[in-house]
């Protein structure tokens, strides 16, 4: 299909980006037609010494882990769950040291990086059983340090820009497995992502995050008004650089109103979750709180509806979506009724009553504030108990 020299070229540009140095000086022979002996670039030879020597820089640490991290003793330590008595163990019997975590990092690393998989795949299997346990308060305590660093008024603006944006990539990891008791990483997620300086960097370098910003607000249970027309204004004003099955489901949904289009969207937004690597494990999740959109929606210009045609809409049968409606309106505590006999459901009248407003207004209060303590106990060393006594100069 495509001409046998472009090919070449396109993969030779994608090895220079490797330290397979022999890969690409077979690449840069076979595309130019020349024999193994022929003379090849200067900056293929530099680069090959180069590599040449970081494996020698690294020969007597390899040769030190290897030995620890044999099949055998991989063998007996992989019975030890416990992670502190491990490392005394290897320490105590192995003169395993900390320092050598980093080192079996790096080497991985550039065993990776020359191609040898193998070599790489046994390195990270060994770093992940010595890698201190991860905890999900401490990233995030570490996510709130580096927001505070960036507020730093000597950083280049486009530097800035740039450190932002690799930011909020990094902070996926951290709100998609962030759980506290029943709430998760989402309205975190939220918060940093409608920031403002955030915000910015979404719209000017990394579109395609408002994806997983749409994601999380469609799920939030909270869903602030305010939420909903930021991130609504915002797939408006990207549209021209940034769409995908998500976002256009809010776009036919709370712009055009093509509950159709909303449908059939819904449908495709499946394809694009399940082959996404943070939220292929909140499909259902979705899809229920989708749903509940959809029928909010229709429900606001519409008095009494169908149980037939909204189960079209919802991409259900009718008898699904009867059940679905009767544990909705009861969870939701909607003023609505079902009539099973001629398939209808009428709304009443919706207000929120202020006590409910206060409620929505104050929900995350609680875990930002347990946040912020928390990250004030870390910086201080501080126990919770010491915040309670009075301070007296």
């Amino acid at each position: 299909i495509y001409p046998r020299d472009d090919i070449l070229q396109a993969k030779l540009d994608l090895l220079e980006k490797t330290n397979m140095v022999d890969y690409i000086i077979e690449t840069y022979l076979t595309l130019h037609g020349l024999d193994d002996d022929a003379d090849v670039p200067e900056e293929y030879q530099q680069k090959r010494a180069a590599v040449l020597e970081q494996l020698e820089d690294f020969r007597e640490k390899e040769e030190v882990l290897v030995r620890i991290f044999n099949a055998e003793n991989m063998n007996k330590l992989r019975s030890e769950k416990d992670h502190t008595k491990l490392i005394e163990t290897l320490a105590a019997q192995f003169g395993y040291k900390p320092e050598m975590l980093d080192d079996m990092y790096e080497l991985s690393r550039l065993k990776y990086s020359i191609g040898n998989y193998n070599q790489a795949k046994g390195f990270l299997s060994v770093f992940r059983m010595l890698a201190p346990a991860s905890d999900p308060r401490d990233a995030l305590a570490c996510l709130d340090e580096l927001k505070e660093m960036m507020k730093s008024d000597r950083v280049i603006p486009l530097q800035l820009l740039q450190q932002r944006t690799w930011l909020l990539h990094w902070s996926l990891f951290v709100f998609f497995n962030y759980k506290e008791g029943d709430k998760d990483g989402t309205e975190l997620l939220i918060d940093m992502f409608l920031d403002k300086d955030y915000l910015n960097a979404i719209q000017t370098l990394a579109p395609h995050l408002l994806r997983y910003l749409a994601v999380c607000v469609i799920m939030n249970r909270s869903r602030k008004k305010r939420n909903f027309s930021d991130l609504i204004r915002v797939i408006q004003q990207e549209s021209y650089t940034y769409r995908d099955p998500i976002t256009e489901f809010l776009e036919c949904l709370y712009i055009q109103f093509d509950f159709d289009g909303a449908q059939d969207k819904l449908r495709a937004c499946t394809d694009v979750i399940v082959n996404d690597f943070f939220l292929c494990h909140r499909l259902d999740q979705f899809l229920e709180s989708a749903r509940h959109l959809i029928f909010e929606t229709f429900c606001r210009i519409h008095q009494v509806i169908s149980i037939d045609m909204l189960a079209q809409k919802l991409n259900m049968n009718p008898e699904d979506a009867e059940k679905w409606l009767v544990d909705l309106i009861r969870n939701a505590r909607l003023d609505a009724k079902i009539d099973s006999k001629h398939g209808l459901v009428t709304m009443g009248s919706q207000h929120i009553s202020p006590y409910q407003q206060v409620i929505e207004k104050t929900r995350v209060l609680y875990q930002r504030t347990n946040n912020l303590l928390y990250c004030f106990e870390k910086k201080f060393g501080l126990r919770g108990d010491a915040l309670d006594r009075p301070i007296h100069n």
